[in-house]
């Protein structure tokens, strides 16, 4: 049975630095055996159908594959279909009413539970907002990310240790739920 899968890199064509080419990723998708391949945007989303396997064995196929080609090493996520539309559809904050720059979610390789957060004071950050989902975060920031204090604390190391997490915007979200359905 045939799966299409989101590939999720993280931190490629940021600032100058782990420059990655879209046309060279697809290329190696390809040479992976991988079908239908896509990207979307510059900052490392790739679309492909194969054999249904683990998503694990994917995102370890992947980064040694990427590592081997360019040189440097990069966390990948792997996600199905059925995984990012069930995400997008269970967000908490009213995303159709808010502008996509609001509303992010980030993407952990493994279960998070809220004993993580602890630590984290909601009330001190409102009106930005988090909510906990199936292996992922949901971020509400009126005014952007880049201005978001919440934002800066949810990365922090002591928050994401030993997890790889990857955010995108709500546009990107939804464009993913499209591609892997197509």
């Amino acid at each position: 049975m045939t799966t299409t899968y989101a590939a999720l890199l993280r931190g490629i064509n940021v600032g100058g630095a782990r420059k990655l080419p879209m046309a060279d990723l697809r290329a190696l998708l390809t040479g992976l055996g991988y079908d239908g391949v896509r990207t979307h945007l510059q900052s490392g989303q790739a679309v492909f159908s194969t054999e249904t396997r683990e998503e694990a064995a994917l995102e370890a196929e992947l980064g040694k594959a990427i590592h081997e080609h360019f040189g440097f090493s990069v966390d990948v996520i792997v996600r199905d279909h059925a995984y990012l539309s069930a995400v997008a559809d269970a967000c908490p904050f009213p995303a159709d009413e808010l502008a996509p720059k609001e509303l992010h979610l980030t993407y952990f390789s493994e279960p998070v539970t809220a004993d993580r957060f602890a630590g984290i004071d909601p009330a001190a950050y409102l009106p930005e907002d988090f909510r906990l989902g199936d292996r992922c975060l949901y971020l509400y920031v009126p005014d952007g990310l880049g201005r978001s204090k919440l934002a800066e604390v949810l990365a922090r190391p002591r928050v994401t240790k030993g997890l790889i997490a990857t955010s995108r915007n709500w546009n990107t979200v939804r464009k993913l739920v499209e591609l892997t359905a197509e």
